[in-house]
């Protein structure tokens, strides 16, 4: 059936293509949470590996939220690795030994990438393509990315 929520279909699509990239990055940040959780070493490992499992229970439900918005604009969610690594603004790679510092670099300066992501285009879905509600739950969603950051970049002091 036809989607007909007041938005026309080119202005759902644009924002629906820039959704897809943001699916990308938050599946590709889950991913490597998930690694830091399974994969961390060191004096702290107990305590990291529980932090990294609280980080990438929040991220599972962000890759779900945003595939949903996805749908309910009236577009189809990429759901492949190969889709998503053609989409994402992120690297898979990581550049750090497998402590909770390193991950904890890497991890924040994925955060930070899609905050700023995620604040270029809140004006432009709600002005640009007329979807106030893409716009208010990329704002919530930046919300949830800032607590996350702040969380890592606590470990590091000032």
């Amino acid at each position: 059936m036809q989607t007909n929520i007041g938005i026309n279909e080119t202005d759902r699509k644009s924002v629906s293509d820039q959704l897809a990239k943001l699916l990308a990055d938050e599946f590709l940040l889950y991913t490597k949470t998930r690694n830091a959780h399974w994969n961390i070493e060191g004096p702290d490992f107990h305590t990291a590996h529980v932090f990294f499992e609280s980080q990438y229970q929040q991220l599972e439900e962000v890759v779900d939220s945003v595939a949903e918005r996805i749908r309910k604009i009236g577009h189809y969610a990429p759901a492949t690795l190969t889709q998503f690594l053609q989409l994402t603004h992120l690297t898979e790679k990581l550049e750090n030994n497998n402590d909770s510092q390193g991950y904890m670099k890497e991890l924040l300066s994925d955060h930070e990438s899609i905050i700023k992501f995620l604040r270029g285009n809140i004006n432009s879905f709600a002005e640009k393509f007329k979807d106030q509600g893409s716009s208010d739950y990329l704002t919530q969603l930046l919300e949830t990315h800032e607590g996350m950051a702040w969380m890592l970049r606590s470990h590091f002091g000032k």
